[in-house]
């Protein structure tokens, strides 16, 4: 395992610079970066009711015993960037709606490239960086871009009413990684 300081972040400035919605959460854990991204990557949709719930009702089909890695592994994801500590996915669409309005990308490049009238980029990050030989952080970031005014609006408009749930939603998986990775 590398030590801290050398294991290099994702770039998430490259994918999306400039978006409209950024989330991050963060949670520091007592143990060793690799073994805390191993607990990570297990986690499961169904270990995290609330999130997993949400994520099951936008993605029909998705089963509760996917791992959050093999949902962000899938259709309607696009995996962006890979490291030995860090998984950056990407999906574009009509996030608004309660329709599943996301095409199929064929890759990061295309994901860069996106450009429909209407839509959004959407990225999501997650990751650990080292903190010591026996400590680390567990990190996790979203963002969301407008491609147009329009689309613009409409993400202003969601935002309103979901953004106020988002810190309780969005930090319940890494709280689970953290109880886990303490209990181990």
């Amino acid at each position: 395992m590398a030590a801290p300081g050398t294991v290099p972040l994702p770039d998430l400035d490259a994918w999306l610079p400039r978006a409209a919605v950024r989330t991050h959460h963060r949670r520091e854990v007592a143990a060793p970066a690799g073994a805390a991204w191993r607990v990570a990557r297990e986690l499961k949709l169904r270990d995290t009711r609330t999130l997993g719930r949400l994520v099951r009702w936008r993605i029909p089909g998705t089963p509760a015993t996917a791992t959050y890695e093999e949902l962000f592994r899938r259709y309607p994801f696009t995996v962006l960037d890979e490291g030995e500590l860090h998984l950056v996915s990407g999906l574009c669409g009509r996030i608004w709606t309660l329709a599943r309005d996301y095409p199929h990308l064929t890759g990061a490049d295309e994901f860069a490239a996106w450009n429909r009238r209407g839509t959004v980029r959407v990225l999501f990050a997650h990751w650990v960086v080292p903190l010591d030989r026996e400590r680390a952080e567990l990190c996790s970031e979203a963002r969301v871009a407008p491609v147009d005014r329009v689309s613009a609006a409409r993400l202003k408009a969601l935002w309103r009413v979901i953004g106020r749930f988002e810190p309780l939603v969005a930090s319940e998986p890494l709280s689970v990684v953290a109880r886990r990775v303490d209990d181990r």
